[in-house]
């Protein structure tokens, strides 16, 4: 009876353990790898696009920033795009990858959407087995890129600040010495203005010298009348003795 009682306690005390031991496993899972164990089933499928755009127009129009900015808003893991010399035509290929159906929307909206200036006469999809780049790592590698295309521009807009600058402190002294020439100019039109004042008044006074010489005119004319008939007599004596006609 005693060795009964005694198999029944190790039995319970095993189950009790099992129990136990369950719980705590199933606590670390959901806790420390919370989607380690979680069931195939529940996982989204994966799937992995490549994409190849031709057309007469596809580098240079921010196609693959375009592209990129869609992939990163759908939540994409993988993205990378890169240009690619047709045979006749300008390609750009591109790599996706992510849950099925986010890749599923991607695709349709490259169907439909493109960059305002590009020009596209064929868009191909297939599947791809290679790896991807990760769409973060992409995003960090374009702006690197946009970076170094904007140095030499930032360093020609210094260059030109720096023109700039001297050329205002050279438009500063034309401006400095036109101040003095202004200040010249005031001098000169300040004298013209005396000299006209002179004019002005010299005017004002030829109405009385001319009457000064109508006077005079008046008084000097009978004495020379009386001269000229003195004159005349006398020329008329001369040619009586000498018995011209």
């Amino acid at each position: 009876m005693h060795a009964i009682l005694h198999n029944h306690e190790f039995n319970l005390a095993q189950q009790y353990l099992s129990i136990a031991t369950g719980l705590f496993v199933s606590l670390y899972r959901s806790v420390v790898y919370p989607n380690l164990f979680i069931q195939a089933s529940t996982y989204p499928v994966q799937m992995k696009l490549k994409i190849t755009i031709t057309g007469p127009k596809v580098h240079d129009v921010g196609y693959r920033y375009f592209l990129m900015s869609m992939a990163l808003d759908l939540g994409l893991l993988g993205f990378h795009a890169r240009n690619r010399k047709g045979k006749t035509e300008q390609q750009l290929i591109v790599l996706v990858e992510g849950d099925k159906e986010n890749v599923e929307d991607f695709k349709a909206l490259v169907d439909v959407r493109k960059p305002d200036r590009s020009l596209v006469s064929d868009i191909t999809f297939e599947d791809f087995g290679g790896s991807v780049t990760k769409a973060g790592d992409y995003a960090q590698f374009c702006t690197a890129v946009q970076i170094n295309k904007a140095i030499p521009l930032l360093l020609d807009i210094r260059d030109d600040m720096k023109e700039m600058k001297g050329d205002v402190k050279e438009m500063k002294g034309d401006v400095k010495e036109m101040k003095g020439d202004v200040k010249e100019m005031k001098g000169d039109v300040k004298e013209m203005k005396g000299d006209v004042k002179s004019v002005i008044a010299n005017t004002e006074a030829i109405p009385q010298i001319y009457e000064e010489i109508k006077e005079f005119r008046y008084d000097i004319q009978p004495g020379i009348a009386m001269q000229l008939q003195q004159v005349q007599f006398d020329i008329r004596a001369i040619k009586e003795r000498l018995g011209m006609p």
